[in-house]
Formats: structure tokens, sequence, C-alpha cells
């Protein structure tokens, strides 16, 4: 049993100073001032710290995604202590560009590698191609018989992607569906947005002539240009979610793209953040040469959370659901995504004056104490 003694609950609403009790890895209470009546609890000081959920991050190449300046740019795998460094505790990893040399099977043992050594994850089949890469040969299959297996990822709008027509789109989502429904999974095809002109035109078209579920298509780096973004956000007024990827750079697309959902009207709770992480990140020129590359961190949505509120000015409790509880709804995570009772007991304890991580525990264990990680991957 583990006692956080008076810290400032976010949960991610904002709940004000009290305690909260986490036994056999849940929130089993949450009060004022809960007395110690064991004396084996664990008591932790929460006091001047800020208390929230672990983060949600719906998008990341656990075992490394692009690759596309031939063999030695193939990006790494991620590891357990820089997910804990970004403190999260929740993760649904899937394949890139690169569904060639990496393949659905090593995706699936690196999530189960991940549970073993002690956070929650899950994954997507499909890369950017088509047909989709499988482990049993079909979708349907992989996500009804494969419990990690939480949906589809695929490529469309970008000069890397397939180029499916939208007769393919809507068998591809209608499978996932039907897949979702049969498993008791959300059943969605996370959709990765490039920069083509068309954007999310293949979906508006699939919506229009089918009666597919809007929240089954789940469009990606939809901040990428600010065209795509007002599809977007129309998107998202239709009752769709939309997935920002973060920058954490010196041009504050997220920023800028929470002040214009803001400004549309757009609800927020049809947002989220991902951090793209161990992915790619490539520029080309105007002939479609490579010029740069780079890889995405997993501590991205965390950074990006502290600096919008830190330099942006935005409120935590309004950027908070974003890595939080919205993730927790779009995937039916029902356990994950808040602090209440019954919840599972992914808990991050923040400096209030920093933002700095100073606890971060998973399931009910401290996977991170004083700002250091305590549980490692096996061969870290």
């Amino acid at each position: 049993m583990l006692i956080i003694k008076g810290a400032d609950v976010y949960a991610p609403e904002h709940l004000g100073v009290m305690d909260v009790m986490v036994c056999g890895g849940k929130i089993e209470k949450m009060d004022r001032d809960i007395p110690v009546c064991y004396e084996d609890s664990q008591v932790i000081d929460g006091r001047g710290k800020i208390l929230a959920p672990g983060i949600i991050d719906q998008h990341v190449h656990l075992t490394g995604g692009g690759g596309e300046g031939s063999f030695h740019t193939r990006a790494p795998e991620a590891s357990l202590s820089e997910l804990i460094r970004g403190g999260v505790t929740t993760v649904v990893g899937l394949l890139g560009t690169d569904g060639i040399t990496r393949s659905v099977e090593n995706l699936l043992a690196k999530v189960k590698a991940l549970r073993e050594e002690g956070i929650t994850a899950f994954c997507l089949t499909g890369s950017y191609g088509w047909p989709s890469v499988t482990i049993t040969g079909d979708t349907k299959k992989d996500i009804v018989f494969i419990s990690e297996i939480l949906g589809l990822k695929l490529a469309i709008s970008d000069h890397r992607a397939p180029n499916i027509s939208v007769d393919q789109l809507i068998r591809a989502a209608s499978d996932v569906r039907v897949a979702g429904m049969l498993s008791g999974k959300p059943g969605i095809v996370t959709l990765h947005m490039g920069d083509d002109p068309r954007g999310l035109e293949p979906v508006f078209e699939a919506l229009d002539r089918t009666s597919i579920p809007i929240k089954t298509f789940r469009p990606t780096h939809v901040a990428r240009n600010w065209d795509l973004y007002e599809q977007a956000l129309k998107f998202a007024a239709m009752g769709g979610y939309i997935d920002i990827t973060c920058d954490c750079g010196p041009d504050k697309e997220v920023a800028e793209a929470l002040r214009r959902a803001e400004k549309a009207g757009a609800d927020f709770e049809r947002l989220t953040l991902s951090s793209d992480g161990q992915g790619s990140w490539s520029d080309y020129d105007e002939e479609g040469n490579l010029v740069r590359i780079g890889v995405s961190s997993v501590s991205a949505v965390y950074r990006q959370i502290t600096e919008l509120v830190k330099e942006e000015g935005m409120e935590l409790e309004k950027v908070l659901p974003l890595a939080t509880s919205n993730p927790a709804r779009t995937l039916e995570f029902s356990e994950k995504g808040h602090i209440r009772r019954g919840a599972d007991g992914d808990i991050l304890l923040i400096n209030r004056e920093t933002l700095a991580l100073d606890m971060v525990l998973s399931m009910g264990r401290i996977m991170m104490e004083n700002g250091e990680v305590t549980v490692r991957g096996t061969f870290e």
C-alpha cells in the first residue's frame, strides 16, 4: 500500500489538495486526510507537488520508424527508461514508413517486453503500405485474436503513402470496425497524414458514402500544414478525434494549433497529443530529395505540456487532458487517464514551481523517484 499525502491533484480536472492511496496497482481511495493504518504502508510526501495521471502516448514507433536515408538512418527502438523520463505509463506502438525491414511480429514482441518491464503497452497492425502487413495474414484476425492489437495503421495523402483508392480505404475501415466490435476493442484506423493537398478528402468521401462511424478514422500529424488542419477541425466538428504531433521547437505549431482550435470553437475533448516517438522526421527539397533527417523523442508529450504552460501561459487543466483523459476516451481505456477510485495507479508527481517530473508510478509501482529513473529495461 502506498499513500501520497498532501498533493495538489489534477485528475486531470483540478481537485485541489488531497491524499491518494494506491493498493494492488489501483487507486483505492482519495480524501483530504487518509490515515496511515498499516505499518507497512509507504508514505510519500506530496506537499508542494502536483499529482496527475500518467501520460498516454498513442503514437510511438517502439521498434524505430523510418529510415528514409538508407540503412544507416534506421531509427532506434524505444527504451523503457526514456518512456519513464517522459512520464509515459501507457503507450501504443506502431510501424512507420518501414514495414519492410521491420515487422508487426517484432513490434508485438516489443510491446510484450514493455509490459513485462512494467508499463501498459498496446500496438497497431499494418504500416504505411498496402496491402497491410500483418501477423496472421488478415487485419481482422490480428485485431480479434491478438489481445495487444487495437487497430490498423495506414498512410494517406503523402508521397510515401500507398495511394489507395477510397474504396480500399472503406474496405479497410469496415474490416477494422467489425474486428473491433467482435473483440471489444476500439477498432481504429490511425491515418498518417502527409502534405498532399488532398488531405482528408478521401476520409470525407468515405464517410459520405458509408455509415462507418467517424470514430473509426483517427488522423494524426494534422497540424503539419494549416490547410490540413482546417480540414481536421472540420472533421472534429463532425464528431471525430484528431491527433496533433508534438513539436517542442521554435515554430510553435502545437501552440498555434490549439489557439486556432479555440478560436474555431472546437471541442478540446476531440483533440489529443502524441509524440511520434522514435519515428524519423525528414525534410525534402522540391525534387523529393532527402535533405535532413532526425529522430523524435518519446519524452516529447510531457515537454510539450510544460512548454504550453510555462511559455504559452495555457492552463494545466486545459492541456493535460490532451495526453491523459482524451486519449483514454478515444482508445476506450476506462481505467486510464484519470485520478479517481478504481483507476490504474498510473501517477505523476510534478514539482509545482518548475513542472519537472519528480516521481512516476506505473500500476502503483514506483518507476522514477526524486527525478531519477529507478526501473530500467532489462539490458539498459
